[in-house]
C-alpha cells in the first residue's frame, strides 16, 4: 500500500473530513496502551519505533544500535512482529533457512547482524530471547504495543516527510498525535540530509519535547563500479524515492526508478518484467538490502544490492540513554 499523497500536504478538505475517524483511531491506540501493566523481562528493552505509518528508517537504526551494543560487549537480540510473514512465533530466524514470506523481510535482513526473534506476541518473543541468552532486547517497532515495558524508547522519523500533515490515520500518516507519542518517548531521531533536517526543525520544533538526534543514511562502500552505471532501480520500502536519491548521489545513471509498495512480494512475473525493462534500457537491476531478501532465487545473481548504514551526527544523548538502561538506573521522571 502506498501512502495517500494528501497525508503530506497541509490539512485540506479531505483530511479535515476524515479527522473524526482519525480521532477514533487515536482513541483506540490510547485505550490499548492503557490496558494492564507492561511486563519486564529482566534485561533492558530498547524500542525503536515511530509515530507514522510507513518507513522511517527503523531497520538501519536497529543495525546501528546492535553495533553500538556489541562494541560494549552486550549481546542484544531483536524482537520483531515480522510484518508480511506468516510465522506467529516465537521463532528464532535462521538466515540460511527462513524465507521473507515466512518471517518478514526486515527480520531476515537483521538476522545477518544479530539474533532475531519473530513473534506476534512481543512479550513472548522477548521472554524467548532472554531464555536464549539475550542481554538486551532491541524491539523493532512496537512503540504502540502495551505488553512489554520499554526502558528506552527512540522515535524515528524521516526528516523529509516529518509527521506529514500532523493528523492521525486515515486523515494523515500518524498512528497517534505527535504530542501524545513524544510524551512516552525518550529520544527523537530524524533521518535525512541537512536540507531536510532544517525543514523538519523549522516545521516541528514546537512539538519536539525530547532530546533530538539527527542522522543520515550513507551507502556502504562495496567496491562495485556504480559511477556512471546505467541502472533500473526498484524498491519496495516505505519511501522508494529516498533510495533513488541515494543512487543519484552515488553518480549512477538512473534510467528508471520503479517504486513498489512497502514489503511488496517480488514475484517471478514482476521480476521478469523488470528484467525485460532493464534489457530494453541497457541497464543493470539494482535494489535495496531489504528488497534483496525477497528476490526469487534465480534473480539473486542478476540484481546488485546497495547497502546503506545510519550515521548519527552526535551519539551523546543516545549513549547517555544506553548508559542509563545498561547500568539499571531506570527511566528518569519527566
Amino acid at each position: 500500500m502506498r501512502a495517500p499523497g494528501f497525508w503530506q500536504r497541509p490539512a485540506g478538505v479531505l483530511s479535515t473530513a476524515l479527522a473524526p475517524l482519525g480521532a477514533l483511531y487515536a482513541a483506540g491506540t490510547a485505550r490499548r496502551l492503557a490496558k494492564g501493566k507492561a511486563a519486564r523481562v529482566g534485561v533492558p528493552v530498547i524500542c525503536v519505533g515511530n509515530l507514522s505509518a510507513g518507513g522511517t528508517g527503523k531497520t538501519p537504526t536497529v543495525i546501528a544500535l546492535a553495533e553500538r551494543l556489541s562494541a560494549r560487549g552486550v549481546q542484544a537480540h531483536v524482537v520483531s512482529r515480522g510484518h508480511g510473514g506468516t510465522v506467529a512465533g516465537p521463532h528464532r530466524v535462521v538466515e540460511a533457512k527462513d524465507r521473507a514470506d515466512q518471517v518478514g523481510d526486515e527480520p531476515l535482513l537483521l538476522a545477518a547482524f544479530l539474533p532475531v526473534w519473530v513473534a506476534k506476541d512481543r512479550l513472548a518473543g522477548a521472554q524467548a530471547a532472554v531464555a536464549a541468552g539475550a542481554e538486551a532486547i532491541l524491539l523493532d517497532d512496537g512503540f504502540q504495543n502495551p505488553a512489554l515495558h520499554k526502558d528506552l524508547s527512540i522515535v524515528v522519523v524521516d526528516a523529509a516527510r516529518g509527521f506529514g500533515n500532523g493528523r492521525v490515520i486515515p486523515a494523515g500518516p500518524l498512528r497517534e498525535p505527535v504530542a501524545t507519542g513524544l510524551a512516552r518517548a525518550d529520544l527523537l531521531l530524524s533521518i535525512g540530509p541537512e536540507a531536510a533536517q532544517a525543514r523538519f526543525r523549522d516545521g516541528w520544533r514546537d512539538k519536539i519535547t525530547v532530546p533530538h538526534l539527527t542522522g543520515h543514511l550513507a551507502p556502504l562502500p562495496t567496491g562495485l563500479p556504480f559511477e556512471g552505471l546505467p541502472v533500473l532501480a526498484f524498491a519496495g520500502i516505505g519511501y522508494p524515492e529516498k533510495f533513488f536519491a541515494t543512487l543519484r548521489a552515488m553518480g549512477v545513471d538512473l534510467k528508471h526508478g520503479e517504486a513498489l509498495s512497502d514489503h511488496q512480494p517480488l514475484t517471478e512475473a514482476l521480476m521478469a518484467r523488470l528484467e525485460q525493462d532493464a534489457v530494453r534500457l541497457g541497464a543493470q537491476l539494482v535494489t535495496t538490502e531489504k528488497d534483496a531478501v525477497r528476490l526469487p532465487r534465480r534473480f539473486r545473481q542478476k540484481v546488485l544490492t546497495v547497502p546503506v548504514r545510519l550515521r548519527i551526527d552526535d551519539w551523546g544523548p543516545l549513549d547517555a540513554g544506553l548508559n542509563r538502561v545498561l547500568t539499571g538506573k531506570g527511566r528518569p521522571s519527566r
